[in-house]
């Protein structure tokens, strides 16, 4: 218990750190680029105008990059509250957000009815929310997308995936997916911080289970997790 606390209370110490000693040049470097941009632009060429542009977006990503460092810390934190969860309907929640941000989307959700698990719900909907968001993402260049969010039975293990048909992934690379900072596709490709898996990875072993990812590129891809299994 002792070892615990004091992990936590590096953990702490960690976010406060990253919250104010970092942040604090991010907004200078973002601020005095933004006054050049507004106030100084007609003293810069094409070329002096691009390169402040490119300062700002690096900046903003940092910061982006920050928020989801300290998302993923707190995961491993937060106090949690087991109770019987469904599943299907935090999916079918997760899936309605999704289609109301970009209703133009020809995309289809086949989410399994009857899904439960024991878990935290707060914890259990970040996981949710990172694999649909994620199947979302993957199959934006699909004229009619899909996908599923189901769960299979092996060797008596409950098994839940979310599986799509989306532009998938070398799977040499699966075993590197859930870790920080690793993505298989350009960030000009699709946008991402790189710590959406990482979290689902750091919830499901607080809930006693595992993750996996199957994949082929141009083939879609598929996210397994299973909780209280270990």
């Amino acid at each position: 218990m002792a070892e615990l606390a004091r992990s936590n209370a590096e953990l702490e110490q960690f976010a406060h750190s990253v919250s104010h000693d970092l942040r604090a040049p991010l907004r200078s470097i973002d601020g005095f680029s933004r006054i050049l941009q507004e106030d100084h632009a007609g003293g810069l060429d094409a070329e002096g105008l691009d390169h402040l542009r490119r300062v700002r977006a690096s900046a903003q990503r940092m910061g982006l990059l920050i928020d989801a460092l300290l998302d993923l810390s707190r995961v491993t934190r937060v106090e949690m509250r087991r109770t019987n969860v469904d599943l299907s309907a935090l999916a079918a929640e997760v899936a309605g957000e999704l289609r109301r941000r970009d209703p133009e989307r020809n995309a289809s959700f086949e989410i399994r009815e009857g899904l439960t698990a024991d878990g935290d719900a707060r914890l259990l909907r970040v996981v949710v929310e990172n694999l649909l968001g994620n199947a979302w993402k993957f199959t934006s260049r699909e004229p009619a997308a899909k996908i599923e969010f189901g769960a299979e039975l092996h060797e008596g293990v409950t098994v839940f995936f979310v599986r799509d048909d989306g532009v998938g992934f070398d799977p040499r690379y699966a075993g590197a997916l859930f870790g920080p900072f690793q993505r298989l596709h350009a960030e000009d490709e699709f946008e991402g911080t790189g710590i959406g898996l990482a979290t689902v990875a750091r919830i499901v072993h607080r809930h006693g289970g595992k993750t996996w990812a199957e994949g082929e590129p141009g083939k879609g891809a598929a996210f397994f997790f299973t909780l209280w299994s270990v």
